[in-house]
Parts: C-alpha cells; structure tokens; sequence
C-alpha cells in the first residue's frame, strides 16, 4: 500500500476558475464588491477590538470606470494586505482570508458581518478582465509600504512595491475585448443595484451612494412603523401597491434568519405574482428563485430572506440542499400560518376586508402543504353570494345543505361566475338554498380537496343540474304531459341540438322556471378547470366536454310546441329556446350567433 498528495496544477486549474465555476460572468462585481465591503468590516471589527488604534473614517468602497483606459477599478479603505498577506490569499487559490478571520476573532464580531467563505471570489475577475492590478496598503502602523501585484490569468504573478496615499485596496481590472459591455456606466449601475443595494458598507458610483446600508429587515421589528415597512416594500417592489400586512422574521436559533416577507394583492394569475421572494446571504443578493428553501405556495409572498446559513454552492449562484434548507422552510412557514391566525384573531372584519386578496394564497397553501392544511381551516374563509364569510365549521354548522338520494351526502351549492351563472343563483336562492363563491384559480382543486377530508361532503356548482332534480324529494312535481307527449316532446328537442355534446333530458319543473336550461355534468366541468390550472396535465384525458339540455315539460311554450302545426314554426320555436339557454352560458358562438340573431331580429 502506498499514499501520498494529490497535485492540482496551477495551469489546468485556472481555466477552470475563470470560464466554469460561475455561471454569468456578471457575478464578478458582486464577488469583488463583497471583498471589498469585508475588507472594510474588517478594520471596523479591529477597531471594536482596540488591534487598531487609528481613525477608521468613513468606510465606502468606490467603483470607476475609465473608458480611454478600458478599467474598471474597485477601491475601498479597509485592512489593506502586506506582501506576506497578498502571497498567502491571493496567490494560493481557495485560500480564505474571511474565514481565517472570522475564526481568529468569532467572539468579537457578529457572525454575518463577513461575507467571503471559499477564498475565490477574486478569481472571478479574470472572467472579464485580460489583467488584473492589486494596489493595496495595510492598516499596520509599522509603516507598511504599499505593493503592487500584476496578473495576466495565467499563473505567473508579479509583485513590487508602489505607493498609495492611505490604506487599502484598488483592485483595477483591465476589461478584455469580449467583455466591453462592463465599462458601461448604465451596465455597472445596474449590476450594482442588482447585487450590492443592500450591502452593510456604502458603495459609491458616479459620485453617489447607490445602497441602503441598514434595510429593515437588519433592523428590530420594535424600530419600525408600518410606514416603514410599507416604504421598504416600495423600495424592493417601485410603483407597487402597499402590500395588505408583512411578517418580520428574526430566528437565532438552531439557525440565523432574518427577513419580512409581504402579503401583496394576489391577482388570478398566480404564476405572475411568483419569484418576487429575495434570497440574500450577508446582505449580498443570491437569487429570486427560492424553490428550495420556501414551499412553492409561499413564493406568492414577496419580501426579502436572508441567513448566513442558508447553504449555497461556492459561486454563491444557487441553493445546495441540506438539512438547513428543510428546517428553514418549515420555519418559515409556521411563521406565516401564525401571523395569519393572530391577524383572523385580532380582527375578523379586517381579515375578511382582505379576503379576496389572500384567498388564492391560503388555499394554494391548504392543497400543497399537510401541515398548512390543518392550521388553515381555522382561517380559510368561504363567501356567499350575499358577501357574507364562514369559516369551515361555521358554513357546516350554519347553511341548510342539498341532500342527494344516491349517496346520502351534504350537498352545498356554488358559483364559478356569478354573473353568466346568475338565473341558476336565482333559481337556487328563491328556493332557500346559499350559493358559495367560487371563482378563484384554485377553487376546482380546492374543493376536491374539501371533499376528501370532509365526511359526507360534497360541493355541486349551481348550474350542474336542477335545483329541484338535486334536491331529495318524496314526490316529484307531476308533468302536464302525457307520456307520449314528453316523448315526442323529446324527440323533437333532439333534433335540434348537436348530439356530440348535447344530451336531452326532460323534467318536471315548476312552470316559472325557464323552458329549456343547459346543465353542465359536475365531474366533467369541474376536471376542465382543474385541467386550465392543472400544470400542463389534462384532467379531461383528451374528452370533450358535455352538457344536458333541461326542457321543461310543465313551461307553457312546450305544450304552445307540442300543439303546433306549422313545421317551421314549431321548430323555430324549439330551436330559438334552446339557443337561448345556449346563449346564456355563453355556448353559442360563430355562425351559429349570428344564424341566431338574424331570426331573432326577422320576428321584431
């Protein structure tokens, strides 16, 4: 058996570094910034520490451009290196100067103040640059003389000494031609609001401070208004509206989190609202795609996270999962389902004002989430038609339900559309029954999910049949008919509707009921909306969707029908009837409108 060292060279590692370890070339800013801003945390920790003994002043790291030099130049006035100091971070690669620090003094500063941790964010600037200068001055008072260190991004360094007025770093990178687009001002400006706007040391650019050193989220919840809150969110969202209330996060333990996730007002598109969550580490921007640390029902919310122990991939691009991940999500959204009982709690009337806003949200969260389910069902509200708000166990224990003779269950009514659906609302409220709301995007999914956890539950919109035909009755209303009326009744319906999609079904209605209505078979309407929402998959399996034609056997005009003897008129008759019920739920388009109209205008 033999061991030994594993040797990494130098010259098959660098390119490795500079094309593949980040995935934009953007990223170099924010990596170079960061090193910036920790060099400055630094001597701030020095200070506090009394190992540095002279003026900090003001702290700001500066970004210029020179166009005619083709630079981009990086400057702060932090702890500076020595030559020693340069040879041990920079020339020996994935050798951290953060994390030597941090470790050295732990007990004297707070554990998010620095934000290196790999030793390689400085490599990123060869992504872009064709050589790189470090000019950099110590802090030390042993009168330290500045030095210079010159790459090409091969692995052959220079390094002398030079002078510079005051401690310090200039890291000046000498763009290549490939990446011109980084000397200009508007490109660099955005980079900067992107990744460094809520940096904990200032950064100047163009002669003007372009980040919020201390955002709301760093700060205590008993510091701040709600118009402070409300002035943070115009900050990350302009030109939004105010959000309806927030939740401030600020955990210590087992893990450190802080951050204030928003309740915006949700629109029905949801997927519009998504990917509005900021991931931050240290105050440096990560990422707005936080799949994997937040359950995809609270990406709804928008606001800002941050931890130092969220765990990231060494570019700092994305999430690497792990046991953190998990905790932190499940803590994240206890929290949420807390803040919105206190609120239900606090103030029903104000919680169901807001509603109709946060609705989709609660419900989105109710169908994905076990947990979020079983605390949602003391906040998750139902509406009626009347504007009036239940929660579960109120709408059970307070509205007289339908009662189906197959199966014997509790059948409660709803709208999808209140308008295109109001005669069937009608219909069922002058019979005494309530009418839910349900118009949401999820409300399909939602209420089959209901129905699984509800005993002998179901929800049956109000134009999926008759009122009257739902309704468990010891005698039905008797038809004035004959039998072989109603059959010639049927025939005739028949044809006069497309057969494809068309079923005729003849009732024994009150005769202040319509002559003909169009039913929609429960099951069938309700995978078609689950299939609009469903992700891409069909519900509907490929089938096309079918509906009942309800004629009316004791309305007037049937009998007025049956009783004609002009051929055309009778069929006049029926058809204008069952393109009316047609036209009521927005069934009769095209030709077959305008064939409509036309007749309808010719009997004027």
């Amino acid at each position: 058996m033999s061991t030994g060292k594993i040797n990494v060279q130098t010259e098959n590692i660098f390119p490795i570094i500079k094309k593949f370890l980040y995935s934009d070339h953007e990223i170099f800013l924010r990596e170079l910034v960061s090193n910036a801003v920790d060099a400055s945390q630094k001597l701030r920790t020095l200070a506090s520490a009394n190992e540095f003994k002279g003026e900090t002043g003001e702290l700001e790291v500066t970004v210029t451009i020179n166009k005619e030099a083709k630079t981009l130049t990086i400057s702060d006035r932090g702890v500076g290196m020595t030559a020693e100091e340069i040879d041990r971070y920079i020339n020996q690669i994935a050798f951290s100067g953060a994390e030597e620090f941090v470790t050295k003094y732990k007990d004297k500063m707070d554990s998010g103040a620095i934000i290196g941790h790999f030793g390689l964010g400085f490599y990123s600037a060869f992504m872009v640059a064709a050589k790189v200068e470090i000019v950099t001055r110590s802090f030390r008072e042993e009168g330290e003389k500045a030095v210079r260190w010159e790459c090409d991004g091969s692995p052959e360094f220079t390094l002398s000494e030079t002078t510079r007025a005051d401690r310090g770093t200039d890291i000046i990178l000498h763009i290549n031609e490939e990446s011109e687009e980084f000397l200009e001002t508007a490109r660099i400006e955005n980079l900067l609001q992107k990744y460094c706007k809520f940096l904990p040391v200032s950064i100047k650019f163009e002669d003007k401070i372009i980040n919020n050193t201390r955002p709301a989220w760093t700060k205590k919840p008993a510091e701040l208004t709600e118009d402070d809150y409300n002035a943070f969110y115009k900050e990350l969202y302009p030109f939004s509206e105010n959000p309806l209330f927030h939740i401030h996060l600020n955990v210590d333990y087992p893990f450190s989190l802080t951050g204030i996730l928003y309740f915006p007002k949700l629109k029905k598109n949801i997927e519009v609202q998504k990917n509005k969550i900021q991931l931050y580490c240290n105050q440096v921007f990560v990422t707005d795609s936080v799949e994997g640390i937040v359950p995809d029902f609270l990406t709804l919310l928008h606001g800002v996270i941050d931890s130092p122990d969220i765990p990231l991939n060494v570019s700092r691009s994305y999430l690497q999962s792990d046991t953190n991940v998990k905790k932190i999500s499940s803590h994240i959204t206890k929290k949420v389902a807390d803040r919105l009982e206190e609120l239900y709690k606090e103030s029903r009337t104000d919680f169901e004002s807001k509603w109709d806003d946060i609705g989709v949200f609660i419900k989105y969260g109710m169908l994905s989430d076990e947990k979020f389910y079983d605390r949602g069902q003391k906040f998750c509200l139902l509406k009626n038609i009347d504007g009036q708000y239940f929660n579960l166990e109120e709408y059970r224990n307070k509205v007289q339900p339908l009662q189906t003779d197959k199966n014997n269950k509790l059948v409660y009514l709803y709208t999808s559309n209140p308008e295109d659906q109001h005669g069937f609302v009608t219909a069922a409220k002058n019979k005494g029954y309530d009418v839910l709301i349900m118009e949401g995007p999820l409300d399909a999914h939602f209420l089959n999910a209901l129905e699984s956890k509800l005993e002998n539950t179901s929800f049956v919109r109000v134009d999926a049949d008759t009122v009257d035909k739902l309704i468990l009755k010891e005698e039905n209303t008797t038809s004035v008919l004959t039998d072989e009326e109603v059959e010639n009744l049927k025939s005739f319906a028949q044809l006069n509707v497309p057969k494809e999609q068309y079923t005729v079904v003849l009732e024994n209605l009150s005769p202040d009921d319509a002559p003909v209505t169009i039913t929609r078979p429960e099951f069938m309407r309700r995978m078609k909306e689950m299939s609009s929402v469903g992700g891409g998959y069909d519900f509907m399996g490929g089938m096309s969707e079918q509906f009942n034609v309800v004629v009316n056997t004791n309305h007037p005009l049937m009998s007025k029908i049956l009783n004609e003897t002009d051929e055309q008129i009778k069929t006049f008759k029926m058809k204008q009837a069952i393109d009316l019920a047609r036209l009521s739920q927005n069934l009769l388009k095209g030709e077959e409108l305008t064939q409509f109209i036309q007749k309808a205008v010719s009997t004027l």
